[in-house]
């Protein structure tokens, strides 16, 4: 992913109050990867095909992750749908990158993945290969060269019979719980969503491939996918419903004392639910994913005097994730003790899109 600089800029209130306001907004396009592909520790054991009890058509599926869709987690990136240099998800939107081959479910933060959150067997099959070992840290930090190309991070693989199988991508170290050669079923815990490999925030990457070639779950075996397209999906009846298509998500939101650092909200840096009365500033966060150029963004902090800060800004950008935070200086007589409530609303033509609210004490 390109890193774009967080902004500072002076704003007037009103009543000819000073403050700070900042925008940081990051651009979603990583460089171009490699097929996520994990090689074993060690050679991997030959694997019998499935029993004559696994599917012989194209299996279905059920979630890969233990998690409630569209409240402690989301879909971020969906199979890339466009043929070309673009990206286009299934539907044509923005929720994908060039040459991405898989749907990624991820997590608001790393206190979740410290929480633990499983990443289950989408169908019933037989492990081909795992990896585990690897650490949960952002490849911003340690560049992709440390990955030695195992950019699947840990891993699992899972085949399901007549040449489909599932990959399970970035999970937790020391998380996985099956070996190459296991049995599994349907909703069996394989491991942990982690951070592992080639990836800027905890997500389980959920592949589909059959013959070797790549198949968006939310497409079906097309022999030319494209958006917009026919489609059949592969999902099982039941969770069709909670799969269905978010172009925007609230994703976490909270109070600080000064600029925030993006990465550093993403591990829990600023949970607090106090802060001092003397603090720098008060600044509110959000982290949203899918922008439009043309939304407005709104940040509302109230104090218990009334309100501190209240500013609206348009979205210039089309971003897939977008990280913002504002707020002002501390005023001459220190902040009111109390507690301050901060809301982020995301509007799209006229109706809102995103709200995050979030509750801080000043003592």
């Amino acid at each position: 992913m390109k890193r774009l600089p967080w902004i500072a800029a002076l704003a007037l209130l009103a009543g000819g109050g000073l403050a700070w306001l900042w925008w940081s907004r990051q651009a979603p396009e990583p460089p171009p990867a490699p097929p996520v592909a994990p090689a074993p520790q060690a050679p991997a054991p030959t694997v019998p095909p499935p029993t004559a009890s696994a599917p012989t058509t194209a299996p279905s599926f059920r979630l890969p992750i233990a998690c409630s869709l569209g409240t402690d987690c989301w879909v971020q990136n969906y199979v890339d749908a466009d043929p070309g240099p673009e990206r286009a998800d299934y539907t044509c939107g923005r929720l994908s990158y060039d040459g991405h081959k898989g749907t990624d479910f991820r997590l608001p933060d790393m206190p979740a993945v410290e929480r633990g959150v499983p990443v289950l067997a989408a169908a019933a099959g037989v492990v081909r290969a795992v990896r585990d070992g690897m650490d949960d840290v952002n490849i911003r930090k340690i560049g992709r060269e440390a990955l030695q190309g195992r950019d699947a991070g840990n891993s699992v693989v899972v085949v399901h019979g007549d040449g489909w199988e599932t990959q399970y991508a970035h999970l937790k170290r020391g998380s996985v719980a099956v070996k190459a050669g296991d049995r599994v079923e349907a909703g069996q815990k394989l491991g942990l969503v982690g951070l592992s490999g080639n990836t800027e925030f905890p997500h389980v990457h959920f592949e589909v491939r059959h013959q070797g070639k790549t198949v968006d779950p939310f497409v079906g075996p097309a022999e030319a996918p494209r958006c917009g397209g026919p489609r059949d999906p592969m999902w099982a009846a039941e969770v069709e419903p909670v799969l269905a298509y978010r172009p925007t998500a609230g994703l976490a939101a909270g109070f600080a004392s000064g600029p925030v650092e993006t990465e550093r909200a993403r591990e829990g840096a600023y949970a607090a639910d106090t802060l001092p009365r003397d603090a720098e500033a008060l600044v509110f966060w959000a982290d949203v994913m899918g922008v439009l150029a043309g939304d407005e963004m709104r940040v509302v902090i109230d104090g218990p005097g009334g309100t501190v800060f209240d500013q609206r800004t348009p979205v210039k950008d089309s971003r897939v994730a977008w990280f913002s935070f504002a707020g002002r200086k501390r005023p001459p007589g220190g902040w009111p003790a109390g507690t301050y409530t901060g809301r982020f609303t995301l509007t799209r033509a006229g109706g809102t899109v995103v709200e995050l609210t979030r509750r801080v004490t000043l003592q």
